[in-house]
């Protein structure tokens, strides 16, 4: 079984010397300040906004990297419990900048670099295992554009908020690409089902927001102005509630996928006995017992 569920259990709120000496000297989200992106610390709620509005807020080389290394240093903010992912000024994110991104992508197929594109291909891959692995639920909330890479983005995302008037689209194809980009011919079915998915990853159309709804891409639609902070507002939610059995749940969830039926039950079995030894789950008892309702500390 490749579930490593003990390795969950080494991630107290309060951490330890121990813990600290194998934490990265470069993680440190309360003064983090991101260089492609923005980035706000709310209690224990983060935000990152993808910030280049004129644009549709596009991806560069840069921030995909960037990206990439924050989803995979959360591992180790404890500080942190939940994550909104959003764009700036009406759009959520228009995928790869055609100018930044694709033009030398195409420059390097002119010169026969296979090395090069697929080391492209793997760092924009690994964003998207940095987002499944972190331990923080990842709510996306989606206005305006939401195309390419963006659309992976939302579907990379442990949930979605959308609006009426955004626009979801798998694009890759318009482009001359399969749309087996990012785990999207894995994951995409999985939250739409295999015969949507194939008519988005075969066509490159558009959901509008209640067509995502419907299908079951976005959890929720929210109006416009509202769909930030309706996201913030329930990842506050998650992140008031038992945040290590949160972080087992996300575990479980992405790792069963590849399991069959009696594997997932017993990594379940292994997952609600490693819970059952938290402080969480005795406060919760005892919060019944008193008829009081529960304060959790994440251990």
């Amino acid at each position: 079984m490749s579930m490593p569920l003990a390795a969950a259990k080494a991630r107290p709120d309060d951490v330890g010397d121990t813990a600290r000496r194998f934490r990265p000297s470069r993680v440190d989200f309360a003064r983090f300040e991101p260089q492609h992106f923005l980035w706000r610390l709310d209690g224990k709620v983060a935000t990152v906004t993808l910030n280049r509005p004129e644009r549709k807020n596009p991806l560069t080389l840069e921030s995909y990297a960037e990206l990439r290394d924050t989803f995979r240093d959360l591992v180790y903010a404890n500080e942190v419990k939940t994550v909104v992912i959003t764009g700036a000024g009406g759009n959520f994110c228009s995928g790869g900048d055609v100018h930044e991104i694709i033009g030398p992508l195409v420059a390097m197929q002119r010169q026969d670099d296979m090395a090069g594109l697929l080391a492209f291909t793997r760092m924009t891959g690994d964003l998207v295992k940095a987002m499944r692995a972190c331990p923080q639920p990842i709510v996306a909330a989606v206005d305006g554009v939401c195309a390419g890479a963006g659309a992976i983005l939302a579907m990379a995302s442990d949930l979605r908020f959308g609006t009426a008037r955004s626009k979801v689209a798998f694009l890759f194809v318009r482009v001359g690409l399969a749309g087996a980009d990012m785990g999207a011919c894995n994951m995409l079915p999985r939250i739409v089902g295999a015969g949507r998915a194939a008519e988005l990853l075969y066509t490159g159309r558009a959901m509008d927001g209640a067509e995502a709804e419907r299908w079951g891409f976005y959890n929720r639609l929210c109006e416009p102005d509202a769909v930030i902070a309706e996201a913030q507002a329930l990842a506050k939610s998650i992140a008031e509630g038992p945040t290590f059995a949160h972080a087992m749940t996300k575990r479980c969830i992405h790792q069963e996928w590849s399991m069959d039926i009696d594997e997932a039950i017993e990594a379940e079995a292994q997952a609600q006995a490693i819970c059952m030894q938290t402080k969480d789950y005795e406060r919760a008892y005892e919060a019944f017992i008193k008829k009081e309702k529960p304060v959790f500390q994440g251990n």
